[in-house]
């Protein structure tokens, strides 16, 4: 399958805060996972699906967050799918501290700056296929914040360009 080129997309969700009861508890992390398993399901209603190994952390956390975001990075942005595609990495949060980002309107989660697209997705369905979770999301929104480069592609085990 290294030989299938892929796009590349930022896969970000929001955990919930610790305790929803307490209004001084500290806010969830934002969460992001770089994915190349991601495709387009339908457009009526628009569905989009995002394959996630099966006990990830974004695994879990879509388990119980519905709400989730997707950014599809251009060729100017394999430091950021780097970033998040790193095992054993930092937290989170240092890892969006100097990424330009707005928080989705939907659903609250980081949506890239000078992505190509940017879609809000609420989960419609998860199914369980061998080690991985297949995510199927109703896109709530999409946006086109950038027309500026390519995407950013992934093949035979690297991030390259079109052309």
């Amino acid at each position: 399958m290294s030989r299938l080129a892929a796009g590349v997309v930022l896969v970000t969700a929001q955990e919930p805060p610790l305790d929803a009861d307490d209004p001084l508890a500290p806010a969830g992390e934002d969460v992001g996972m770089t994915a190349t398993a991601f495709m387009s399901v339908s457009l009526d209603p628009p569905l989009v699906l995002v394959s996630l190994r099966t006990g990830a952390r974004m695994d879990d956390l879509l388990d119980e967050q519905p709400l989730w975001a997707v950014s599809v990075l251009t060729e100017s942005q394999r430091h950021i799918a780097g970033r998040f595609a790193m095992k054993g990495r930092i937290s989170d949060r240092l890892l969006f501290e100097d990424i330009p980002y707005a928080r989705g309107e939907a659903t609250g989660a980081p949506l890239v700056g000078g992505a190509l697209a940017t879609l809000e997705c609420r989960t419609e369905q998860r199914v369980t296929a061998g080690d991985h979770t297949l995510v199927i999301g109703r896109v709530l929104t999409a946006h086109l914040p950038s027309t500026e480069g390519g995407p950013l592609m992934y093949f035979r085990g690297r991030y390259r360009q079109l052309g």
